[in-house]
């Protein structure tokens, strides 16, 4: 199995650590940095008594990576695929109108990924690596950041622009300046996004990227009365 085969599980046991839960087999972002929930590569089918322990009967759980099928009494609530595409020929540079985001920053950036939709984004997601912005008359109006990091490897994520400040090649920049701060460490981009979303999957491979995988996105409920793992 390849590393990127499941970033979460990689990134949780490694340079996240400090900011993973675990039950057993199952592993997940403190709720308030990430939803995602992912278990060892080897877990058998007993591992959702650890994912049921580790979130709670009736909770829903955002899945990832090459895991076994959920029982057949979790309701799937979502199911979408997506792409995982890694950088081969992107031309990576700083960018002189990119701030650097901090914490003050988050009821800026939240309001921004509300209006722009590009996946996920929590209270403390911020703390997951560097993420970089671009204002205009103040306002925080483009975005790009640094999410999981597997060794070796860091996500690029939360790739947004205003609507109002799209087609000036933004989001592209973003792209580019945070892509030099993790080849300056000597690590390699990577990043994901939905099937569905032709337009930036092209956008992505006009600049460097290559798609590596299919894969999977999965949101699923666990049931009431689920059986649930020791803590360990």
């Amino acid at each position: 199995m390849h590393i990127l085969d499941n970033p979460v599980w990689a990134s949780l046991g490694g340079a996240h650590q400090h900011l993973a839960e675990r039950v057993g087999d199952a592993v997940r972002y403190q709720v308030d940095v990430a939803p995602f929930v992912t278990v060892a590569p080897d877990a058998g089918p007993g591992v959702w008594a650890d994912v049921a322990a580790l979130a709670g009967p009736g909770a829903v759980v955002t899945l990832t990576g090459t895991v076994p099928a959920p029982p057949a009494d979790w309701e799937v609530v979502l199911e979408a695929g997506g792409v995982q595409l890694l950088d081969v020929a992107l031309e990576a540079r700083p960018d002189p109108e990119a701030v650097r985001l901090t914490a003050a920053d988050v009821p800026e950036i939240l309001d921004l990924v509300e209006r722009t939709q590009p996946g996920p984004f929590r209270q403390r997601t911020i703390e997951l690596g560097t993420y970089l912005g671009i204002r205009r008359d103040g306002r925080l109006v483009a975005l790009a950041g640094e999410r999981l990091h597997p060794p070796g490897w860091t996500e690029i994520s939360a790739v947004c622009t205003d609507a109002e400040h799209r087609g000036q090649g933004l989001a592209t920049r973003l792209v580019r300046a945070v892509a030099h701060g993790i080849r300056a460490r000597g690590e390699h981009p990577f990043l994901h996004a939905a099937a569905t979303n032709t337009n930036a999957i092209r956008l992505y491979e006009s600049i460097g990227f290559e798609l590596r995988r299919r894969t999977t996105f999965r949101a699923v409920r666990i049931p009431s009365d689920a059986l649930v793992g020791d803590a360990a």
